[in-house]
């Protein structure tokens, strides 16, 4: 047995005995021989006496304590010097102290923030290996802020170090656990980043980390490294020095071997923050929750709705069905209903599983992994609408006449089961005269009608003239060992359409009838262009004289009209990019203000509530608003509508994000191994700084300097959207095809760079004021020497970064 597998029993057994024994021995005088029991202490005897104690404990007062004389004190000063080197004891100034047990005051790093708001800690000096895991510290939320605890400015969050003084702990008499109360926040400690650990000859060991702004390596020194090997993604804490050169860095955590692409997300997950492992207590209430029972509920299981989704999808929320219209009043309308997984059922209000839903706000999609919004067993099983299982529902039935116009709408609580689970292309291909033996069954009495329900909404649809943009999305498809196999432009089929057509319908139907019943709710809102946006499109247009007439109180048909007429030409891409970044992005608000994109007056998220927090919360006001069980809105939804809100838009913004860098990370690895290859590409972007370029074949974007471009100065002319050259006007403009040459690869940051292969475009000279402006005083320092051209722009570059 080791001697600290052995100390760690002794230390054990010693502490099913009473306290009091250190402190008798310490009251009597009795020498330990006197009394029978070993000439010295054990480990366990001496720590257990130091966490009895107050005031000033040194080896005097031990020695006394134990009766230890003569020679022994040698021997019990190596003992007391082996705990320390251990870790087990710590010297704070000529005091010994058990480092089991928490100082009154020390300083905690806030590592977590538990379902009831209260920050958890952990102490920032805590070495595991010596002193197992370390102790959590809980510092109670107190409402209003951090005012009442004596503190100016915003509260501390995850990754802060705080002094705070220290309550209770597993020895207390009341075995209550550590509880914290901050007595000052500190100055910025360490701060957390990304890298790849790399361990370079005569360098030593570095990190380089994945974050573009982040250029410089960081040095790890001996004893820091937690056992990383090189190539392995780590995270790491950036140690303060004062000193200059490369800051130092200690690594926290082992995430994986970069060269399998499997784990490039997760530097997107990890450095976006996102919470990929559920809280223990989610969990824990997920195992106790059972299947919802059909009492109570309109049994729809004889009605044939079926799912259609991607190919890989894992979850399926939402099924269809549709059949003409019996009523002879409405002779060639349509009755459809949409079916929604009802995961307000097992997503009570409070419970642990809602406050993580509402944290993570929703689900975030990577070419290779999922983190989910709902843990599996909520997300796969129970609330996914499988085939043939019984599963709870929340049931839009609309009428919609032959115009496609909708008649009407109500909502149930049901009880289905999903007919069948079909594919986008599966569907597609049955319509067009291609069934299998699952969609065949289903083309007469299922699939037909809802083609011809659609053909109705379609209609509808083009008459209400939403904003038609036409920017093809790519996939990527990867191979059994998580690499990239090929990228692929998904074809949009009419199966894709109808799914949305109909699932737009349901959400405005939520959204009408929590009007109606004046329930508060989330949602959907779609601003329409800033005026600032809408100036600097007038312009863009204006360089290809194509009118928009400013001053008109603007409506997606006027943008459709511009795309229209651009449809076919060599500016259709472009004008379709420059008419998508004059947009404004879609948020979710407990106030409406329309849906601009879609022309709706109203919209609400209803269709996806194992995906988002939105559609659950409309979940719960339906619920509310119908009658439906006690399961609707809390008073703490309403309470915290515009706060839950925003919170779930920021969520959405930093998914969109993190799905972005990872597609950019894993595209930039694929291409690693063919710089120098020539591909053609569009731009699809334009600065001071240079171009950026969106690759025909994969996608993926990278960056053309302007420094690059050609021997003279490219000046950025903004109204045209466009790099022009100060002598010749050889021309770069967004949207123009290009053929670049790939001169570096980083997969780490996820970027590419190319080198231009294509001339410009033939144009005027010294185009743009700010450009002519600048290329005069570059001309006039250039005169008296202090101007080099290259170098200022590569400054200038940085600058913008």
């Amino acid at each position: 047995m080791s001697k600290e597998r052995g100390s760690n029993e002794d230390k054990d057994a010693a502490r099913k005995g009473s306290k009091k024994t250190a402190a008798k021995k310490a009251g009597d005088g009795r020498s330990a021989a006197d009394a029978g029991a070993r000439p010295l202490p054990s480990e366990a005897e001496i720590l257990d006496f130091l966490q009895s104690q107050t005031g000033r404990i040194g080896k005097r007062e031990i020695a006394r304590a134990f009766n230890v004389k003569g020679a022994d004190r040698i021997t019990l000063k190596q003992m007391l010097k082996d705990l320390t080197a251990r870790g087990l004891i710590r010297r704070d100034t000529r005091k010994l102290e058990s480092t089991s047990r928490l100082p009154p005051v020390t300083v905690l790093e806030i590592v977590d923030v538990n379902d009831e708001g209260d920050l958890i800690a952990s102490p920032s000096n805590w070495e595991v290996e010596t002193q197992g895991p370390a102790p959590r510290v809980t510092i109670p939320f107190e409402r209003g802020g951090r005012g009442k605890q004596g503190l100016s400015g915003p509260p501390p969050g995850i990754g802060n170090r705080v002094l705070a003084r220290i309550d209770g702990g597993p020895d207390s008499d009341d075995q209550a656990p550590y509880t914290g109360r901050i007595i000052k926040i500190l100055d910025q400690g360490a701060s957390r980043t990304i890298g790849v650990f790399r361990i370079a000859r005569g360098r030593g060991m570095r990190v380089q980390p994945v974050d573009k702004k982040n250029a410089s390596d960081l040095i790890v020194m001996p004893g820091d490294d937690a056992g990383a090997e090189s190539g392995e993604l780590v995270s790491v804490d950036v140690i303060r020095d004062r000193g200059r050169g490369l800051k130092r860095a200690r690594v926290r955590e082992r995430l994986g071997d970069l060269s399998d692409q499997r784990n490039i997300s997760l530097i997107a997950i990890h450095q976006h923050g996102l919470p990929d492992h559920f809280r223990e207590r989610t969990l824990a209430e997920v195992e106790t929750l059972k299947e919802v029972s059909p009492r109570g509920r309109t049994d729809l299981r004889d009605v044939p709705l079926i799912t259609i989704d991607p190919p890989d999808a894992r979850d399926h929320d939402d099924a269809v069905w549709a059949e003409p219209d019996s009523d002879p009043k409405n002779k060639g309308g349509f009755k459809v209903i949409v079916a929604i997984a009802d995961v307000a059922a097992y997503v009570r209000p409070g419970t642990a599983i809602d406050r993580e839903a509402r944290d993570r706000g929703n689900s975030v999609y990577f070419p290779d992994r999922v983190v989910p919004m709902l843990p599996e067993r909520l997300s796969a099983d129970l609330c996914s609408l499988r085939p043939n299982e019984d599963r709870p529902a929340i049931a839009c039935s609309m009428i919609f006449d032959k115009h496609g116009q909708k008649i009407s709408h109500s909502f149930a609580r049901v009880i289905m089961r999903s007919a069948a689970k079909l594919s986008y292309e599966q569907a597609q291909a049955a319509i067009d005269g291609r069934p299998d033996d699952v969609s065949g069954p289903l083309l007469e009495p299922v699939l037909k009608p809802l083609w011809a329900a659609y053909k109705l909404l379609a209609a509808a649809r083009r008459k209400r003239g939403p904003l038609e943009l036409d920017l093809p999305e790519r996939k990527l498809i990867l191979d059994a060992h998580g690499l990239i196999d090929r990228v692929i432009t998904p074809e949009r089929l009419d199966a894709h359409r109808l799914i949305e057509e109909m699932m737009i319908q349901a959400n405005v139907s939520a959204a009408e009838s929590l009007e109606e019943h004046k329930i508060p709710f989330i949602y959907r809102v779609h601003d329409a262009p800033a005026p600032e946006k809408i100036e600097g499109l007038t312009e863009f247009l204006a360089s290809l004289d194509i009118p928009f007439a400013k001053g008109q109180v603007l409506q997606p048909k006027h943008f459709n009209r511009i795309l229209e007429k651009v449809r076919g030409s060599e500016n259709e891409h472009l004008v379709n990019t420059v008419v998508l970044r004059s947009q404004a992005q879609a948020i979710y608000s407990p106030e409406n203000r329309g849906h601009f994109g879609l022309n709706l007056r109203r919209y609400a998220h209803f269709t996806s509530p194992i995906r988002r927090y939105a559609d659950l919360i409309v979940h719960r006001a339906l619920i509310t608003a119908f009658g439906f069980g006690k399961d609707g809105l809390s008073q703490d939804d309403i309470e915290q509508l515009e706060e839950t809100a925003e919170q779930i838009s920021a969520a959405e913004r930093r998914a969109m994000a993190a799905e972005r860098d990872t597609v950019d990370r894993l595209v930039s690895a694929y291409l690693s191994d063919k710089v120098g290859a020539v591909f053609h590409g569009r731009i699809g972007g334009v600065t001071q700084a240079g171009l950026f370029i969106a690759l025909a074949d994969t996608g993926a974007d990278g960056f053309v300097p302007a420094a690059r471009l050609g021997r003279e100065y490219f000046a950025y002319d903004e109204a045209s959207h466009a790099l022009i050259g100060q002598n010749t006007g050889e021309t770069y403009q967004l949207g123009d095809p290009v053929d670049v040459r790939l001169a570096e690869a980083t997969p780490v940051a996820g970027g590419l760079r190319f080198d231009m292969v294509s001339p410009g475009k033939p144009g005027k000279p010294g185009q743009g004021r700010r450009a002519r402006m600048r290329a005069i005083a570059g001309r006039a320092q250039a005169k008296d020497g202090r101007f080099k051209p290259e170098k200022a722009r590569g400054k200038s570059r940085r600058g913008r970064r």
